[in-house]
């Protein structure tokens, strides 16, 4: 599994929309505990139990981590919902002729 940082956690609360409070109840981790990872900021967290049900606890939430790599650092970013997908299938079959888009 790819280490995370502190400052992934913090960005991942921030993208997802939850507090500190809400996050550490989740991960079920005292939240001087998660104040203590946020606080490596950009250094990558001890494999730590705490780390790992932070993960767990933020995918929940719809957050996912992204590993380092083809030259970019890593990152965070949310998954679709369902409801996201949903709205994306309504926009591409609105109708219309067929024609090749420049999406992937």
């Amino acid at each position: 599994m790819t280490k995370i940082s502190g400052r992934q956690i913090a960005a991942a609360r921030a993208l997802a929309d939850i507090s500190q409070q809400d996050l550490a109840g989740r991960a079920r981790i005292p939240l001087a505990d998660l104040l203590r990872l946020e606080s490596y900021g950009a250094a990558l967290l001890p494999d730590d139990a705490h780390a790992e049900a932070i993960r767990n606890a933020l995918d929940s939430f719809g957050a996912v981590f992204v590993p380092e790599g083809h030259g970019l650092g890593a990152g965070v970013r949310l998954k679709f919902s369902r409801q996201d997908v949903k709205q994306i299938s309504r926009l591409e079959n609105e109708g219309g002729p067929a024609a090749d888009d420049d999406v992937p």
